[in-house]
């Protein structure tokens, strides 16, 4: 058994770690101070190998326990998020991942970081490989998480290459599934709490730009398998199976079987216009594809998460 600390586990992506990491037979200290994450996530799980420490990462925190493990999770993750808290989630990236390092070289444990196929910024190269340096805004309002990711991944390397550490570098694409807050700014919750309410569909500019959707267990599959790897350099994870906006919205009313029609507003700032990730290193290191098509982690979604998201209440 070993033991594994996740940062931001009461979160969406934390939350469904967690409960795979018990499955699959270790021990879990969850890590979250609840600013985004939720206890509605975790309050499921109720077995002793299992553990919530209620703290703030940006502060300097220790575990007197072995750690074999540290997934390094936790940040703001959706626009709502990272607009309101945008200092909060630049000391994230930088203070909170010096800390869960510090963790993870204290405890000699491996560490991965969930970094974001937001480092490619609105990326002139397409799909995006991980030796793409991207195209980001750093003064934009969506730079202080595209930023802090960045600044995370290279302090990764730093600790990985002067201190020794067993790092991991996880470039996350869009994700979807159970648990996510029907209001939290993102497409595939947005779309799916307004057609099972009937409302319009709000599609950002003309729907034309483009993104890859995966679902949470092939997420969360590729995830461990990265972290049990012994790779140090960043690895793409998500699917390339590509759609735009517009065909997302039609699918979730197909899906659904909505009565709700697609209205279009005004484009957000610095909104990346494609979206792929090119998968070809995932599969040659971890043996790893996504499994689950669109329809179908729809199906599961809604299945799993339809109260929430026909009432519209957050989780």
């Amino acid at each position: 058994m070993a033991t594994c600390l996740v940062t931001g586990g009461a979160g969406f992506l934390g939350s469904h770690l967690c409960d795979e990491l018990l499955r699959r037979g270790h021990r879990v200290i969850c890590v979250d101070n609840l600013e985004t994450g939720s206890l509605k996530n975790i309050h499921h799980i109720r077995v002793p190998e299992f553990v919530h420490l209620n703290v703030d990462i940006i502060e300097p925190f220790f575990v007197d326990e072995p750690v074999d493990f540290v997934y390094h999770l936790a940040s703001p993750a959706s626009p709502i998020d990272y607009l309101r808290l945008p200092l909060h989630t630049l000391k994230v990236g930088s203070h909170g991942t010096h800390h869960a390092l510090g963790l993870a070289k204290k405890h000699r444990a491996r560490f991965l970081i969930a970094s974001t196929s937001e480092v490619y910024g609105d990326p002139q190269e397409h799909p995006q490989k991980e030796t793409y340096w991207g195209h980001v805004n750093p003064i934009g309002p969506r730079g202080v998480y595209d930023e802090a990711k960045r600044y995370a991944e290279a302090l990764t390397m730093a600790y990985h290459r002067q201190q020794g550490v067993d790092t991991a570098i996880m470039r996350i694409f869009n994700t979807y599934g159970p648990r996510m807050r029907p209001h939290d700014g993102r497409a595939i919750p947005t779309f799916l709490r307004q057609a099972l309410q009937d409302q319009p569909i709000t599609v950002f500019g003309d729907g034309s730009q483009t993104r890859s959707f995966c679902y949470v267990s092939d997420l969360i599959r590729g995830m461990i398998a990265l972290a049990e790897s012994g790779h140090h350099h960043p690895v793409n994870i998500g699917n390339p199976n590509e759609f735009t906006l517009l065909e997302l919205a039609e699918t979730v009313i197909e899906v659904t079987g909505s009565r709700s029609q697609i209205v279009h507003e005004p484009l957000p700032t610095d909104d990346p216009q494609v979206r792929q990730p090119d998968i070809a290193l995932a599969g040659q290191l971890l043996g790893w594809a996504p499994e689950v098509e669109l329809r179908e982690g729809l199906r599961r979604t809604i299945e799993d998460a339809g109260v929430e998201m026909l009432t519209g209440t957050s989780s």
